[in-house]
């Protein structure tokens, strides 16, 4: 399937194709969770769920579990279960996750930095292209 795109500038790797492996890790990678436990991650000290639910405000048990086990799967953290009642289970990044983190984190300083202009812009943009008001009858 030519794909329009110069493949070799991508390493060969056909990352536009549908049943490219490389999607796959690019989907975890993207999603808003991942991006956000990596950086919570980042510092190399080991973090519980609970604390990660704390940090990751408005983020689901349940997405949160789906998000960590997904990473331990790539090899990007590991899940450290102590024999305690209740169990204590710690989450802390392996050195391909920490890597990826690192990446994600010059994301992250991006987004601060560029703030206020992806702010501007998006208030531009909305005010060319939300229709005016309709005008109130006196």
């Amino acid at each position: 399937m030519d794909t329009g795109f110069d493949l070799r500038r991508h390493g060969d790797v056909e990352v536009f194709l549908r049943d490219c492996p490389t999607r796959a890790v690019l989907e975890l990678i993207a999603s808003k969770w991942t991006m956000l436990v990596l950086v919570v991650l980042e510092d190399d000290r080991p973090v519980r769920f609970a604390e990660l639910r704390r940090r990751l405000d408005g983020v689901t048990p349940k997405v949160l579990t789906q998000t960590l086990r997904a990473l331990e799967r790539e090899g990007l953290l590991t899940r450290t279960v102590y024999p305690t009642v209740p169990p204590r289970v710690e989450y802390r990044l392996t050195d391909l996750g920490r890597e990826l983190g690192e990446l994600v984190q010059g994301i992250t300083d991006w987004s601060r930095t560029n703030l206020t202009a992806l702010r501007s812009a998006r208030k531009e943009f909305d005010e060319r292209t939300d229709p005016p008001a309709p005008d109130a009858a006196p």
